[in-house]
């Protein structure tokens, strides 16, 4: 009789999945005019899936968990909610949002800034990596929206006085099981004992983890799931391929691909900031405009390296997983995985930095031979067999003695600028990106060792 009862049920969320997919704007879903043009503005002429399904939800006051592929407009699904209750009752301090990584706090925080532009909405982003001083300020102005990093958030709730969120309405966690798997879950248990329980929650993620059900169930009153796509998947226009190479001729076969995929734009994902920071020297001193981006640079240079890569002054960002949740730069045209991810999920992760929003685009994984177990993993997670990438091999190898020489100076600068740090502790000069890498361009061609100039 229950599975009956539970089958009924499910044709009947079907239905009205279907029935809701034909009405197809934001006002049909129950957000108000002002922010229904605030949304045509933006350019989002109709919602997305999971906007479909969690934003009436959201509007009537339940709690939501929201699962679906990453650059399928998350954040408006959360976003729009808040702001819609922000206008009917308006109060301070009204919502938090929680988030693994300091860039995605700043976009989201663009978000709600460009949604909530017309009706006045202030926001407040508190991340590591900058000063504390002016950030309580901000939280002292009392904003609508405090966007946040869960460590440096408990920062202030325990040392700026007048700050708590007492009166908190709406808590939501964007990449829900990143923040529980970063061992953040001591800050979170932290700041659930000081917000009220009587609010409206939040979770989302592409990705559901075991802590992220065992959160549901310490956090959420009789939540609903939406859920785009249950099973783990990447977005169908992403071409995936992969590339087995001995590790010593990885850097090579980078750099043919760059050659090959010329004009594009590329996000390379590299397992450590050292790694991260010697493929950028590398690649620079081959004549790329490559930029690093890693937790070892300073707040500031990290946003600066986002920012040249989104304007496109850059068309190479090599980055550590920080850059692999929720960054949302539509220009990424191929993702190359230069180290393998050891956890799959984070594969659907970086891959998810390009083909979004309907767009196209490729993935290409570097498989060497102490990877494959990791690879089969991977290819096991999203259901799919991976074509190989193609290359011309004996290209490939005419290219070793250039590469090997740009190796050799990438070290001897990444040894400088170790050496450099150590003699002054407060920071080198802007090292992480200079434009004076295309003196080096003619130093390795020419395989004379010239000083290279200041800027």
């Amino acid at each position: 009789m229950a599975a009956a009862e539970e089958h009924d049920s499910s044709t009947e969320e079907l239905q009205t999945a279907a029935e809701e997919e034909e009405t197809k704007t934001f006002k049909d879903l129950g957000v108000t005019d002002v922010l229904c043009e605030a949304c045509d503005q933006l350019g989002w002429a109709k919602p997305t899936k999971i906007q479909i399904e969690a934003i009436p939800l959201a509007l009537q006051g339940r709690d939501i968990i929201g699962l679906a592929e990453t650059g399928s407009g998350k954040t408006g699904a959360f976003a729009l909610p808040i702001l819609n209750a922000l206008l009917d009752t308006p109060q301070r301090l009204f919502a938090l949002v929680l988030t693994p990584t300091r860039e995605l706090a700043f976009q989201i925080s663009e978000q709600f800034e460009a949604l909530g532009s017309s009706i006045g909405v202030q926001c407040a982003v508190i991340v590591g990596g900058i000063d504390s001083m002016s950030q309580s300020l901000a939280l002292a102005k009392k904003p609508h929206i405090v966007i946040a990093t869960p460590g440096r958030l408990i920062d202030h709730l325990e040392n700026t006085k007048g700050f708590n969120l007492r009166a908190l309405k709406y808590l939501v966690m964007d990449e829900a099981d990143r923040i529980l798997n970063m061992d953040f879950e001591t800050e979170v248990d932290k700041i659930l004992k000081v917000i009220p329980r009587d609010r409206k929650t939040f979770l989302f993620s592409a990705t559901m983890t075991k802590k992220v059900q065992k959160l549901q169930r310490a956090a959420l009153k009789n939540p609903v799931k939406c859920a785009v796509s249950s099973k783990y998947q990447t977005v169908e226009k992403l071409q995936q391929y992969y590339l087995f190479i001995p590790s010593k001729f990885k850097d090579t076969y980078l750099v043919y691909i760059l050659n090959e995929l010329a004009g594009n734009s590329f996000m390379i994902f590299c397992s450590t900031c050292n790694n991260t920071q010697r493929t950028a020297l590398l690649l620079r001193n081959l004549g790329f405009t490559a930029i690093p981006l890693h937790g070892q640079m300073s707040q500031s240079k990290r946003l600066g390296s986002l920012n040249k890569f989104k304007a496109k002054a850059r068309s190479i960002l090599l980055a550590t997983d920080v850059a692999s949740r929720g960054l949302d730069i539509p220009h990424v045209d191929v993702v190359v995985n230069f180290d393998i991810p050891t956890h799959s999920k984070d594969y659907i992760h970086r891959v998810g930095r390009t083909a979004r929003a309907g767009r196209s685009g490729k993935a290409i994984t570097f498989v060497t031979q102490y990877d494959v177990e990791l690879f089969q993993r991977i290819e096991h997670l999203i259901g799919k067999k991976l074509p190989v990438f193609p290359t011309q091999d004996e290209e490939v190898m005419m290219l070793t003695e250039r590469v090997c020489e740009a190796q050799r100076f990438a070290r001897m600068e990444l040894r400088e600028h170790g050496e450099k740090k150590k003699r002054k502790r407060e920071g080198a000069g802007d090292d992480d990106d200079t434009e004076g890498a295309l003196g080096v361009r003619n130093k390795v061609a020419g395989g004379k060792m010239k000083k290279r100039k200041g800027r």
